[in-house]
Formats: C-alpha cells, structure tokens, sequence
C-alpha cells in the first residue's frame, strides 16, 4: 500500500517539491543521494537520505491545523525512534528561499548524526 501512494504522491507533486527534488538530485555528484516519496514503515516520507540518515518533510497550509500537526508529531517521533534526523520546511521556504533550505539540508546531512559521534 505505502508504494502505491508513494508513485501517486510522485506523480501529483507541490510545484515546491519539484524545485527542491531538482537541486537535490544535483547532491548526488557529494554522494548524498536522496529518494523522493519514499516508502518508511507506514509513512511515506518527501525525501529521505538513508545514508545521512536525514528526513526532509515539506509542509502545506493543512500542516497548520491541530489535527495535522498532532499526526506530523507522532511521525515525527517514529521517525526519529529510527535514528533519522527530520527537517521540516514550510512549502513557502522552498519557493522563496531555496538557496537557504538547500544550504541547510547540506550543513545537517554532512554533519555527523549527534548520537553517533
């Protein structure tokens, strides 16, 4: 089931998930490769760097709401429960400041895990 809606949330991508899938891809060359609506346990997560062990979510308007952002926590604390670290970004941020979040998705995914120090 996770990979059924994995292909179907590809195919229906934010126009901010196309410009940051576009220069993440581009990470590649730095041996940081990304998976774009990657199956993880029961979730489907934006982007996922397994070997860095980073999580990249991209949120809507709908993340604001309670109900939301109580599901986005649980997530989250999964996620983490797995070693991953999880960066959250505001669709917004993509679109307009890109460079920025780029810049952070970097410094965190070259930055050594701090539980593995």
């Amino acid at each position: 089931m996770p990979n059924a809606f994995a292909r179907s949330l590809r195919k229906h991508e934010t126009n901010a998930e196309r410009l940051l899938w576009r220069r993440l891809r581009e990470l590649k060359k730095g041996n940081l490769h990304f998976r774009r609506q990657a199956p993880f346990g029961r979730y489907v997560v934006d982007f996922a760097c397994h070997r860095a062990k980073v999580i990249v979510e991209l949120d809507g308007d709908q993340h604001g709401a309670d109900k939301q952002a109580e599901y986005d926590e649980e997530r989250t604390k999964y996620l983490q429960s797995r070693g991953y670290r999880v960066l959250r970004f505001a669709n917004w941020e993509v679109l307009k400041e890109r460079q920025r979040v780029l810049d952070y998705i970097l410094h965190v995914t070259t930055t050594p895990h701090p539980d593995r120090r």
